[in-house]
Parts: C-alpha cells; sequence; structure tokens
C-alpha cells in the first residue's frame, strides 16, 4: 500500500473518530516493544528496523531542523527554582527542567533504566560510565483514534494507522560534587510529510523538541523515584520563564556560540543542546568545561541526507565520524562556547561553523 492511501485510511478514520484520546492518557508508547533485536553501531544510533518504529531515509536538513525550532517560544528572561520532595527535587531554567536526586548515580541507574523499559521503550544506547540511556524511535499510539473502526479493523490491519511522528528520548546522568545527581531528558521527534505534489511518496523530517514532553517524563520519574502522583504533579506544573538566547560570534578568526549566562546554565544548557539535536557525546568534563563529541562530515561528492540526516540515520557509504571537542568558557556571567578538534586545536572549518550554527539554532 503507497504512502497516500495509507495516510488517507488514517484521515478517514480520525473524521469518523466520535471520540478522542482521554486527558490523562496521552502517553503510550508500550507497542514500541514490538521491534527486533537491536544492534548498537560504534559510533550513530541505529534506527529499529521494524518499519512501524523506523524512519526511514529520506531528505532530512538543517533547514527544516530550524523551522520546527522556529515554532518554539523563546524569551529574555532566565531563572531557575527547585522544588524539592523527599531526596528528589526538580529545578528549571528556562524550558529546560532536570531532576536533582540525593543518591549517587550508581544507585539510580537500574530505576531510571528500568522506568523507560516501563514506559514501553527499548534501547539502542546504553552507557554506565557515561550515565547515557537513548531509546530507539518510538511511536505515541495515544494519540490514534479509539473509535470503533480502530478498535475492530485496526486489531487485524494495525500497520494501516500510524501517527505520523516518531519519537525518541535520551537520558543523561551527571554526578555533582556533592555526591547527588543530575538528571535530564531530552526529546528528538521527527514527522512524516508528503515528497511530491502526487502525495505518494513520504519522508521524514525533524520536528521541533517538546519541553513538555520531557518535562512529563521527568515527572513520571520522580514518581519511580519515590514521589507520589499529587506532588510530582504540583513540583512539575510551576511556570517558567524562557532563557536567554544565544547568538553567533567571531572570536580570533573562530567562530563561537555567545551566552549571557555564567558557567552552570551555560554547561547545562550545551549539555541539553547537544542531546536534542543528536550528537554522540563519548565523554564529557565538567571542571574544564568539555564536551568530547563525534561529528560525521559531509560528503561533497554525493548527494546528501544534510547534517541532520546524518545525525538521524546511516548507510554503508557514510564517513568516518570525525572527533571534536566542545568547550565552554565563562567570564562572570558571560560564556562562550568554542569547536576544538581532537587534538585540542581551535577549529574555523566548515564543520566548525557548521556545529556552531546547529548549537545556536537549538538554544534561540
Amino acid at each position: 500500500m503507497n504512502p497516500g492511501t495509507r495516510i488517507g485510511l488514517i484521515g478517514l478514520a480520525l473524521s469518523l473518530s466520535a471520540c478522542s484520546v482521554l486527558e490523562g492518557d496521552k502517553i503510550d508508547y508500550k507497542s514500541a516493544t514490538k521491534g527486533a533485536t537491536l544492534e548498537v553501531p560504534p559510533d550513530l544510533t541505529q534506527l529499529s528496523r521494524d518499519t512501524r518504529y523506523t524512519v526511514p531515509g529520506g531528505v532530512v536538513s538543517a533547514a527544516a531542523f530550524e523551522a520546527g525550532q522556529a515554532q518554539q517560544p523563546r524569551g529574555a528572561a532566565a531563572s531557575t527554582a527547585p522544588v524539592k520532595i523527599g531526596d528528589v527535587r526538580i529545578e528549571r531554567d528556562g524550558n529546560q527542567r532536570w531532576l536533582v536526586v540525593d543518591r549517587p548515580v550508581d544507585q539510580l541507574w537500574e530505576p531510571v533504566r528500568d522506568f523507560w523499559l516501563d514506559n514501553g521503550f527499548v534501547y539502542t544506547l546504553e552507557q554506565r560510565d557515561l550515565g547515557l540511556l537513548e531509546t530507539d524511535w518510538a511511536e505515541n499510539r495515544a494519540k490514534l483514534p479509539q473509535d470503533f473502526i480502530r478498535q475492530t479493523i485496526g486489531k487485524v490491519f494495525d500497520s494501516l494507522y500510524s501517527t505520523g511522528e516518531r519519537d525518541k528520548f535520551r537520558t543523561r546522568m551527571e554526578r555533582r560534587a556533592d555526591g547527588s545527581t543530575e538528571i535530564y531528558v531530552t526529546h528528538r521527534g521527527m514527522m512524516e510529510v508528503y515528497s511530491s505534489s502526487q502525495k505518494d511518496q513520504t519522508v521524514w523530517q525533524p520536528r521541533a523538541s517538546d519541553p513538555e514532553l520531557e518535562t512529563e517524563f521527568l515527572r513520571r520519574m520522580m514518581v519511580k523515584l519515590g514521589v507520589s502522583e499529587e506532588q510530582s504533579r504540583a513540583a512539575a506544573a510551576a511556570p517558567i520563564p524562557a532563557a536567554p538566547s544565544a547568538r553567533i560570534g567571531n572570536v580570533g578568526g573562530v567562530p563561537v556560540v555567545q551566552l549571557d549566562e555564567p558557567f552552570d546554565r551555560a554547561w547545562r544548557r550545551i549539555g541539553v543542546s547537544l542531546d536534542r539535536t543528536g550528537f554522540t557525546v563519548e565523554d564529557r568534563d565538567r571542571s574544564q568545561g568539555v564536551y568530547f563529541v563525534r561529528y560525521v562530515e559531509p560528503n561533497a561528492n554525493k548527494k546528501e541526507q544534510g547534517f541532520f540526516g546524518k545525525l538521524f540515520s546511516r548507510n554503508a557509504d557514510a564517513a568516518a565520524p570525525l572527533k571534536y571537542r566542545i568547550v565552554v568558557r565563562s567570564e562572570g556571567n558571560q560564556s562562550t562556547v568554542s569547536v576544538l578538534n581532537a587534538a585540542g586545536a581551535p577549529q574555523s572549518s566548515a564543520n566548525a561553523e557548521r556545529i556552531v550554527r546547529v548549537i545556536a539554532d537549538d538554544l534561540k
């Protein structure tokens, strides 16, 4: 069945639907557990082989990502405010929220790992030494209509029903000097769109990260760690102002991202940005302000999928990833983010400019 027919059937089912998803049941990724056995390549995360949860190859451009990011509201003020319950508290800065738990990472790894499995996900990345967990692409089946047609025909022809969206989540646990742990959850999304005027072909393109979805999973994680439902909802519900935007600059001929924030906030925001935009973070050294990342250089001799296409897919002809250091340097309330090569030398290459632009665009 071609994509146009499938999407048409979805539209018919939606138009005939007499009821919607219940307000309290808008997240259901359980069907993602039907995915095939996964293999994790050495550099980039591989997509599940189950086509229902796979983001197919196609044109995925940085421009498309920028368009999606533009949908998110941004502001000029920043604020950090903790809400603590027991040994768990939720902190916030701009549109970012994260948990601080008064337990070491070693005690949190298993319950946090189990949390995503309990919510219907499978993993493509598990790095306990770095405190990193990344799920496979999955579909939120709660967005599908739960009408008579879905409950009858859908049981037989379940593949006809699709939301046209896929989500994956990265969890990063970072040790603090006092022995507690910061837990970050970041979302990446893709959406299926028509690629031709005849509407007979579709491609997948990035859609904006969803901070509200990140917050909901942080709230549910609080419950997993011992906070009650009522307490978790109250803690996560407080409104927050947006963080200051980022701008691209040039220091000594080297492209940089400039932030009007002190080191702690800048470090946190850059880490979340790298997670959201799909960089492979090999290691990090907060004391030196360095993230060690991998990046796949575009091949000028062949038709490219674009920067984000390489982050979301991989093929046999893909170039070997290059290693870089993303460095955060601060003086007072001003921070500068630059790109160094694997040896620690400043970079002014096209790749460095691309990386700086992607980070700045995500932080705007």
